[in-house]
Protein backbone atom coordinates (compact mmCIF):
# COMPACT_ATOMS: atom_id res chain seq x y z
CA UNK A 1 0.00 0.00 0.00
CA UNK A 2 2.84 2.40 0.82
CA UNK A 3 4.92 1.38 -2.18
CA UNK A 4 3.44 4.01 -4.47
CA UNK A 5 3.34 7.09 -2.25
CA UNK A 6 7.07 7.90 -2.50
CA UNK A 7 8.50 6.20 0.58
CA UNK A 8 10.24 3.33 -1.19
CA UNK A 9 10.29 4.47 -4.80
CA UNK A 10 11.74 7.24 -6.84
CA UNK A 11 14.50 9.36 -5.34
CA UNK A 12 14.35 7.61 -1.97
CA UNK A 13 15.52 4.35 -3.57
CA UNK A 14 18.20 6.17 -5.56
CA UNK A 15 19.62 7.77 -2.39
CA UNK A 16 19.82 4.35 -0.69
CA UNK A 17 21.71 2.98 -3.69
CA UNK A 18 24.09 5.96 -3.62
CA UNK A 19 24.77 5.46 0.12
CA UNK A 20 25.41 1.72 -0.32
CA UNK A 21 27.84 2.36 -3.19
CA UNK A 22 29.60 5.10 -1.21
CA UNK A 23 30.01 2.90 1.88
CA UNK A 24 31.22 -0.03 -0.22
CA UNK A 25 33.76 2.25 -1.90
CA UNK A 26 35.04 3.55 1.44
CA UNK A 27 35.32 0.21 3.25
CA UNK A 28 35.89 -2.48 0.63
CA UNK A 29 38.00 -0.98 -2.14
CA UNK A 30 41.68 -1.02 -1.18
CA UNK A 31 43.46 2.21 -1.96
CA UNK A 32 46.51 4.11 -0.84
CA UNK A 33 45.22 7.08 1.05
CA UNK A 34 47.60 10.04 1.07
CA UNK A 35 49.07 10.88 4.48
CA UNK A 36 47.92 7.52 5.85
CA UNK A 37 50.01 6.25 8.73
CA UNK A 38 52.05 3.25 7.67
CA UNK A 39 53.81 0.69 9.77
CA UNK A 40 57.51 1.39 9.98
CA UNK A 41 59.95 -1.33 9.08
CA UNK A 42 61.92 -2.86 11.89
CA UNK A 43 65.71 -2.57 11.76
CA UNK A 44 65.93 -6.25 10.83
CA UNK A 45 63.51 -5.72 7.91
CA UNK A 46 65.61 -2.81 6.67
CA UNK A 47 68.74 -4.95 6.96
CA UNK A 48 67.12 -7.76 4.96
CA UNK A 49 66.07 -5.33 2.23
CA UNK A 50 69.57 -3.85 2.00
CA UNK A 51 71.07 -7.33 1.73
CA UNK A 52 68.54 -8.32 -0.92
CA UNK A 53 69.38 -5.20 -2.96
CA UNK A 54 73.09 -6.02 -2.73
CA UNK A 55 73.98 -2.88 -0.78
CA UNK A 56 75.81 -4.88 1.90
CA UNK A 57 77.84 -8.09 1.83
CA UNK A 58 76.89 -11.36 3.49
CA UNK A 59 79.46 -10.80 6.22
CA UNK A 60 78.06 -7.34 6.99
CA UNK A 61 74.56 -8.78 6.99
CA UNK A 62 75.44 -11.61 9.38
CA UNK A 63 77.33 -9.29 11.74
CA UNK A 64 74.56 -6.69 11.81
CA UNK A 65 71.94 -9.40 12.28
CA UNK A 66 73.89 -10.84 15.22
CA UNK A 67 74.16 -7.38 16.79
CA UNK A 68 70.44 -6.68 16.35
CA UNK A 69 69.46 -10.07 17.79
CA UNK A 70 71.77 -9.66 20.80
CA UNK A 71 70.03 -6.40 21.79
CA UNK A 72 66.75 -8.22 22.43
Amino acid sequence: MHLYDGHFGGMHLIWWIIWVILLAWIFFIPADIPYQKTLKDSPLDILKKRYAKGEISKEDYEESKRILNSDN
